[in-house]
């Protein structure tokens, strides 16, 4: 049984295949504008900060998780792997219902098959009263 479903997954994986092959362990670089400046924003407005990522390796870029600090920062990464040379997005969006009035500073992290495994993005602003 166990001989079949090796053979059965090996299957699988090779069936996937696509022009380039992720090798778990393989590091690559990227570039991404670690801060967004929202500017003044009326308090109960969303903010959507997008972060630009450009592969700068030689292999495909896996985002593996993006997390907000907080339960008002909500973040989506890329679906696929960014190809080398390629760019994605990571959009981020605050809910400044859930701040305080006054200078907003939220962060992001980002992990992925970099060195070092995760870049903190930051999203800035001024929360001002309706």
């Amino acid at each position: 049984m166990r001989t079949v479903l090796s053979i059965a997954l090996l299957l699988i994986l090779t069936a996937c295949g696509g022009d380039s092959e992720i090798i778990v362990g393989n590091k690559t670089t990227m570039e991404i504008i670690s801060e967004y400046d929202a500017g003044d924003v009326i308090k109960g407005e969303v903010i959507t900060a997008k972060f630009s990522i450009k592969n700068t390796g030689e292999y495909p870029l896996v985002i593996g998780e993006v997390k907000g600090s907080c339960s008002c920062t909500v973040a989506e990464s890329p679906g696929e792997p960014i190809l080398p040379g390629e760019s994605g997005d990571v959009v981020a969006y605050v809910n400044t219902d859930k701040v305080q009035e006054g200078p907003l500073h939220k962060s992001v992290r980002i992990v992925s098959n970099t060195e070092p495994s995760v870049t903190e993005v930051i999203i800035k602003g001024n929360v001002m009263r309706k």
